[in-house]
């Protein structure tokens, strides 16, 4: 940013007092800099003379507002304070009224109005502990004070503790059965308290709700008789996906969980959200051969459709066994032998091409198959 022009007088401008020539070769913010040092101008109080030493009029003024007995200086302070309040200047006001406090001057009531006034400030500013700390200081010297259960309850309301609120009213109302901001501040915590408990309520019930569908779940799971494994290297895809019941309050109604269908030929998989443990494994297949002609027009999926393709799921042994298309997941995950699991709560199920099947058993491994459960 450029300087600004040194004030250079005009024909007809007067030109600087005597007293000011020292000013001549200075721009205007710099006069104006200098000026503020000067007790007449002053518009803002530095805390060094610019030179890095004490600014002697600051201490004079700060001096000067602690002249007159302690009750006087106090009540100056409030005074000052309330001035700032009228402004909305909170801050301000507050540091005004614990200046006044500082004093600790012997005067019960002008200590009291102090503490009222910084706890006004505090609810202005949110500081709702402090607040009801400045009321209990300012009841320590007048415990009439109705400004002080009327502040202390709202403080106290908008912490949520409705319970402290209304004591702090119920004491107010002793004192003033008939003051309305009490009596209608009473309503409002009232209210807030129905609120808050049918909330409460609320949420209990819906607790209890979602506690008794989950073991309605686990024992229909256990009804059917199935396992299930939980492996450290879980897809994404299922933390979403969940087991349920068409009917969560009926465990004998038709459970649903989602399935992953692995293409290990071709290192493809597909991912089915919802499947009823009425489905069979023809009706699967014939729900992941619903494809575009592009997709079986590839090399790698000429021997892919309902018919070429051959279902085997794995056992809790590690093995694998081929299933039925006409099966049911329900039939399926009930046997006992061979005893088929779910993995992960999702069936898990792979499809390979007749053709190459003979191969891709032969490839299988049983212990390898089990180290990638851990």
């Amino acid at each position: 940013m450029s300087k600004l022009p040194k004030y250079v007088p005009g024909v007809n401008d007067p030109i600087l007092p005597p007293q000011l020539s020292e000013f001549k070769d200075k721009t205007t913010d710099e006069v104006l800099e200098e000026l503020n040092r000067m007790p007449f101008f002053m518009t803002k109080l530095d805390d060094s003379d610019g030179n890095g030493g004490s600014n002697v009029t600051l201490d004079a003024l700060k001096a000067l507002a602690y002249e007159g007995e302690p009750h006087e200086i106090a009540e100056n302070f409030k005074k000052q304070g309330n001035e700032a309040y009228k402004l909305k200047q909170y801050r301000n006001a507050r540091v005004l009224y614990e200046r006044g406090i500082e004093v600790n001057c012997n005067n019960d009531k002008i200590n009291e109005l102090l503490f009222v006034n910084k706890a006004a400030c505090e609810l202005e500013m949110k500081n709702y502990r402090s607040c009801i700390n400045d009321c209990k200081k300012a009841l320590s010297f007048n415990p009439l004070n109705v400004k002080c259960y009327f502040r202390m309850a709202k403080a106290f309301s908008a912490i949520e503790k409705y319970d402290e609120s209304r004591e702090s009213i119920e004491f107010g109302l002793k004192v003033d059965s008939r003051n309305s901001s009490l009596l209608n501040l009473l309503k409002t915590i009232i209210k807030k308290q129905e609120e808050k408990t049918a909330y409460r309520l609320k949420l209990e019930r819906e607790k209890q709700e979602k506690e008794g569908k989950m073991i309605i779940l686990e024992n229909a799971i256990k009804l059917r008789n199935i396992k299930i494994i939980n492996t450290d290297s879980a897809p994404d895809l299922l933390k979403e996906a969940k087991f349920s019941l068409e009917d969560p309050m009926d465990f004998e109604s038709q459970l649903i969980f989602p399935a992953i269908a692995m293409f290990p030929t071709t290192d493809e998989f597909d991912f089915i959200a919802s499947v009823s443990e009425l489905t069979t494994v023809g009706e699967l297949l014939d729900l992941l051969m619903d494809r575009p002609s592009e997709w079986f027009a590839m090399e790698k999926h000429r021997n892919f459709s309902s018919k070429k393709l051959v279902a085997y799921m794995e056992t809790l042994a590690g093995g694998l066994v081929k299933v039925g298309k006409k099966l049911s997941f329900h039939e399926i995950f009930k046997m006992d032998t061979p005893k088929i699991p779910m993995f992960d709560d999702a069936a898990k199920i792979y499809l390979v091409p007749k053709v190459d099947s003979d191969d891709w058993l032969v490839k299988w491994d049983k212990s390898s198959a089990i180290e990638k459960r851990i």
